[in-house]
């Protein structure tokens, strides 16, 4: 039984560190947390609408313009970094392929540019 307790120590002691570290930490948040709240600070965001409007009310089609945009260039750097670091590797169609790609993301940028999402008042 005591060469079981001794395999396990360190997994042990990392626990009772770790837990440790964790308990010390949530209280030090508790003591040295400042608790002047500002209402405008403690309130929920989302999108620009205030939290307690009616769910019905309009919203500007801004919102998702550009949340789109964002999308178009996330999906950009996913597919071009890859993309990049195997550049010497790649075949011809690789890289045609990838130049189709950028073309259409090319296409989709210009025509948020020209619906004005980029363009915030």
């Amino acid at each position: 039984m005591e060469d079981l307790l001794r395999e396990y120590l360190p997994i042990l002691m990392f626990l009772a560190v770790a837990i440790g570290l964790g308990l010390v930490l949530i209280l030090a948040a508790v003591v040295l947390a400042v608790r002047n709240p500002d209402p405008e600070k403690v309130s929920a965001y989302e999108c620009g609408f205030n939290a307690f409007d009616d769910a019905r009310m309009k919203f500007d089609v801004r919102f998702y313009l550009v949340s789109i945009l964002f999308i178009i260039f996330d999906l950009e750097i996913a597919m071009l970094f890859p993309w990049a670091v195997a550049f010497q590797d790649i075949s011809m169609t690789a890289f045609w392929s990838m130049m189709v790609f950028l073309a259409v993301l090319t296409v989709g940028f210009a025509y948020e540019w020209k619906k004005g999402a980029l363009e915030w008042e």
